[in-house]
Protein backbone atom coordinates (compact mmCIF):
# COMPACT_ATOMS: atom_id res chain seq x y z
CA UNK A 1 0.00 0.00 0.00
CA UNK A 2 1.24 3.05 -0.97
CA UNK A 3 1.50 5.95 1.63
CA UNK A 4 -1.36 8.06 -0.16
CA UNK A 5 -3.77 4.98 -0.17
CA UNK A 6 -2.76 4.44 3.22
CA UNK A 7 -3.93 8.09 4.13
CA UNK A 8 -7.28 7.57 1.89
CA UNK A 9 -8.08 4.50 3.75
CA UNK A 10 -7.68 5.55 7.40
CA UNK A 11 -10.83 6.73 9.37
CA UNK A 12 -9.79 10.22 9.92
CA UNK A 13 -13.52 11.60 11.25
CA UNK A 14 -12.10 15.52 11.53
CA UNK A 15 -10.48 15.64 8.29
CA UNK A 16 -13.43 14.28 6.45
CA UNK A 17 -16.02 16.60 8.48
CA UNK A 18 -13.41 20.06 7.58
CA UNK A 19 -13.84 17.96 3.31
CA UNK A 20 -9.99 17.67 3.57
CA UNK A 21 -9.04 15.08 0.43
CA UNK A 22 -5.38 14.24 0.55
CA UNK A 23 -3.82 13.88 -3.15
CA UNK A 24 -0.62 13.28 -3.07
CA UNK A 25 1.48 11.38 -0.54
CA UNK A 26 5.00 10.22 0.54
CA UNK A 27 7.56 10.35 2.90
CA UNK A 28 8.97 13.84 2.58
CA UNK A 29 5.87 15.90 1.30
CA UNK A 30 1.61 15.63 1.65
CA UNK A 31 -0.51 17.36 0.12
CA UNK A 32 -4.28 17.88 0.75
CA UNK A 33 -7.07 20.04 -0.97
CA UNK A 34 -10.01 21.76 1.21
CA UNK A 35 -12.80 23.79 0.16
CA UNK A 36 -13.68 27.10 1.59
CA UNK A 37 -17.25 25.95 2.89
CA UNK A 38 -20.01 28.41 4.40
CA UNK A 39 -19.31 26.62 7.69
CA UNK A 40 -15.74 27.21 7.63
CA UNK A 41 -16.18 30.97 7.70
CA UNK A 42 -16.51 33.94 9.33
CA UNK A 43 -19.27 36.22 9.17
CA UNK A 44 -17.45 37.87 6.01
CA UNK A 45 -17.73 34.78 4.10
CA UNK A 46 -13.50 34.46 4.57
CA UNK A 47 -12.13 31.43 6.05
CA UNK A 48 -12.27 31.43 10.22
CA UNK A 49 -8.21 30.75 11.27
CA UNK A 50 -9.31 27.80 13.40
CA UNK A 51 -10.12 26.35 10.22
CA UNK A 52 -6.88 26.85 8.48
CA UNK A 53 -5.24 25.14 11.74
CA UNK A 54 -7.26 22.61 12.18
CA UNK A 55 -6.78 21.50 8.41
CA UNK A 56 -2.60 22.38 8.84
CA UNK A 57 -3.00 19.78 11.94
CA UNK A 58 -4.98 16.98 10.44
CA UNK A 59 -1.99 16.98 7.14
CA UNK A 60 1.00 17.77 9.60
CA UNK A 61 -1.01 14.56 11.74
CA UNK A 62 -0.86 12.31 8.55
CA UNK A 63 2.61 13.34 7.16
CA UNK A 64 3.41 11.81 10.63
CA UNK A 65 1.23 8.84 10.84
CA UNK A 66 3.21 8.16 7.29
CA UNK A 67 6.62 8.62 8.98
CA UNK A 68 6.05 6.55 12.37
CA UNK A 69 8.60 3.90 13.60
CA UNK A 70 7.77 0.88 13.51
CA UNK A 71 7.35 0.13 17.36
CA UNK A 72 5.43 3.49 17.25
CA UNK A 73 1.20 3.98 18.36
CA UNK A 74 0.67 6.80 17.02
CA UNK A 75 0.67 10.67 17.40
CA UNK A 76 -0.59 14.07 18.98
CA UNK A 77 -0.09 17.43 18.50
CA UNK A 78 2.69 18.78 20.94
CA UNK A 79 2.73 22.59 19.69
CA UNK A 80 1.66 24.13 16.63
CA UNK A 81 2.49 27.67 15.28
CA UNK A 82 0.19 29.44 12.60
CA UNK A 83 1.33 32.57 10.87
CA UNK A 84 -1.94 34.08 9.02
CA UNK A 85 -0.52 35.77 6.03
CA UNK A 86 -3.73 36.49 3.65
CA UNK A 87 -7.53 35.23 3.70
CA UNK A 88 -9.48 32.73 1.24
CA UNK A 89 -13.11 33.51 0.57
CA UNK A 90 -15.99 31.41 0.65
CA UNK A 91 -15.69 29.14 -2.83
CA UNK A 92 -12.06 28.78 -2.85
CA UNK A 93 -10.21 25.18 -2.83
CA UNK A 94 -7.33 25.43 -0.65
CA UNK A 95 -4.23 23.29 -1.15
CA UNK A 96 -2.16 22.40 1.69
CA UNK A 97 1.84 21.38 0.81
CA UNK A 98 3.45 19.53 4.53
CA UNK A 99 7.17 18.87 4.37
CA UNK A 100 9.50 17.99 7.16
CA UNK A 101 11.95 19.97 9.54
CA UNK A 102 12.66 16.87 11.65
CA UNK A 103 11.93 13.66 12.45
CA UNK A 104 12.99 11.47 15.14
CA UNK A 105 12.51 9.03 17.48
CA UNK A 106 10.33 11.06 20.05
CA UNK A 107 8.82 13.79 18.09
CA UNK A 108 8.48 15.27 14.28
CA UNK A 109 8.61 18.76 13.58
CA UNK A 110 6.20 19.60 10.21
CA UNK A 111 5.63 22.60 7.99
CA UNK A 112 2.58 23.29 6.37
CA UNK A 113 2.32 26.08 3.52
CA UNK A 114 -1.43 26.64 2.75
CA UNK A 115 -2.50 28.15 -0.25
CA UNK A 116 -5.50 29.11 -2.65
CA UNK A 117 -5.21 26.95 -5.99
CA UNK A 118 -3.64 29.76 -8.09
CA UNK A 119 -0.85 30.01 -5.38
CA UNK A 120 -1.59 33.07 -2.81
CA UNK A 121 0.00 31.91 0.40
CA UNK A 122 -2.83 32.21 3.04
CA UNK A 123 -1.37 30.93 6.00
CA UNK A 124 2.44 29.15 7.09
CA UNK A 125 2.17 26.73 9.59
CA UNK A 126 5.10 24.76 11.84
CA UNK A 127 3.78 21.97 14.50
CA UNK A 128 5.26 19.88 16.56
CA UNK A 129 3.80 16.18 16.34
CA UNK A 130 4.96 13.27 19.60
CA UNK A 131 5.08 9.96 18.57
CA UNK A 132 3.32 7.45 20.73
CA UNK A 133 5.35 4.29 22.36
Amino acid sequence: MTPLEKLQAMKLPFAELKGVTFIEADRDRVVARMLVRPELCTLNQIVHGGALMAFADSVGAAATVINLPEDAKGTTTLESKTNFISGAKQGATLVAVTTPVHRGRRTQVWQTRIETEDGKLVALVTQTQMVLG
